[in-house]
């Protein structure tokens, strides 16, 4: 049996989709279902967070999540294709009317993508102090907490509808496939015939 963790919400959908696609039947969670067996395979339902955790830690063989997720935790994974679902990109948010301000010695940026920021900020040879937040992200510069912050945008609504702008884009993020290193080669055949079939749908969609 494979295991196989996704994240919460449209990905997972999406996923089990493509899985109804490969091999005809319903694979859908029931009501607050967090585990649904179907053949040979086990689905988690986890938080988007906590999928590569699972895949890292051997819990789950394989897994679906986002790159920006991968980048971040820096897990010892393998990462077998980018699914092109859930695309977004991380970006740098402002205040309309604000400017980012590379020379300020340090920049107070609040986010949950410490790794990212930093990294970011480093190859730009910019100080830069991170606050880190665990939601309504846009909150911060608008009260002052921070000069900007460094958050997924889908459609740039949510900033928009808050008094703010994208200030640059950091890195475009879409769901990828993950394996854990030690099932990639304990259950090599039963992953790589799973991967070509995934593959060839979302081939198929592009």
């Amino acid at each position: 049996m494979l295991t196989i963790a996704l994240p919460k919400g449209r990905i997972a959908e999406e996923t089990l989709e493509i899985f109804a696609e490969i091999f005809g039947g319903e694979f859908e969670f029931e009501s607050r279902k967090l585990i649904l067996d179907i053949g040979e395979f086990r689905f988690l339902n986890v938080r988007n967070q906590d999928v590569p955790t699972y895949v890292e830690y051997g819990s789950a063989d394989i897994g679906v999540v986002g790159l920006d997720v991968i980048t971040e935790k820096e897990l010892d994974i393998i990462k077998l294709m980018d699914m092109k679902l859930g695309k977004c990109k991380v970006s740098i948010g402002i205040k309309n009317g604000d400017e980012l301000d590379w020379s300020r010695p340090d920049i107070k940026i609040a986010t949950k993508m410490v790794n990212i920021t930093k990294d970011y900020f480093a190859q730009k040879a910019v100080g830069v102090e991170v606050i880190k937040l665990y939601g309504s992200i846009e909150l911060a510069p608008l009260v002052g907490l921070a000069d900007a912050i460094v958050d997924i945008v889908e459609t740039g609504d949510t900033m928009r509808e808050n008094g703010l702008k994208v200030a640059e884009d950091i890195m475009e993020s879409s769901a990828h496939l993950i394996a854990n290193k030690n099932s990639y080669y304990a259950k090599k055949e039963e992953i790589l015939s799973l991967y070509e079939k995934i593959n060839s749908v979302v081939s198929s969609r592009a």
